[in-house]
Order: C-alpha cells, then sequence, then structure tokens
C-alpha cells in the first residue's frame, strides 16, 4: 500500500521555524513532482511549494524568501523549510506527490500536519 506520511508540525511563535518531512513508501517504482499544500480553515487548499524530481522549485508568492522545499531521491522524501513564520501561515499542511506504482502513475496525498503559528 502506496503512503505518504507527514510529521514536523506544531505550534511555534511568530518568528520561528519548523520543518516538514513527508517519506513516501509501499510498492513505488518512482516519484516524479512532490509538492506541499495548506488549507486554513474556511479556505480552499492552495500550492505552497514544488519541486520535480531534478529539483526545479516554485513557490507561491506569499511564501518566496520564506519556506524552501528540498527532496532526497533515494528516500523518496520531501521536506519544507519554514522560516521567518507568520499567524497567516497557520494551516494544515498536506503532502503531494505524482508517482508510478505498482499500481501506475497517480496522484498520492498525505494525511496532513497541523501548522499553528501564534502572534
Amino acid at each position: 500500500q502506496v503512503q505518504l506520511v507527514e510529521s514536523g508540525g506544531g505550534l511555534v511563535q511568530a518568528g520561528g521555524s519548523l520543518r516538514l518531512s513527508c517519506a513516501a513508501s509501499g510498492g513505488i517504482y518512482s516519484v516524479n513532482a512532490m509538492d506541499w499544500y495548506r488549507q486554513a480553515p474556511a479556505k480552499e487548499r492552495e500550492l505552497v511549494a514544488g519541486i520535480t524530481t531534478g529539483g526545479s522549485t516554485k513557490y507561491a508568492y506569499s511564501v518566496k524568501g520564506r519556506f524552501t522545499i528540498s527532496r532526497d531521491n533515494a528516500k523518496n522524501t520531501v521536506y519544507l523549510q519554514m522560516n521567518s513564520l507568520k499567524p497567516e501561515d497557520t494551516a494544515v499542511y498536506y503532502c503531494h506527490a505524482n508517482m508510478l506504482t505498482y499500481w501506475g502513475t497517480r496522484d498520492y496525498w498525505g494525511q496532513g500536519t497541523q501548522v499553528t503559528v501564534s502572534s
């Protein structure tokens, strides 16, 4: 069974830092793009950052210069380093990956990890 398991969320004061991790496992042949999304209460899910297999990255305007996405292809893991956190960064953060698995090429989602930034 394919899984994306996230870790690293929590409560932090404004200006602080957190690092999220997301590891993919289970019947994986290859991992294509990996992304982080977030969803705040009463808001739609939005793309925060994405990274290709080759390391090309993209960021939402609101997090540019503060967040850094990276990946370890050998471990099928993607990271999100979040610095200078703001209360408006509070949301559930979801890992997303497009992967070729035993069951075909599909999009997979993690269960989400809560990030809360206090003012």
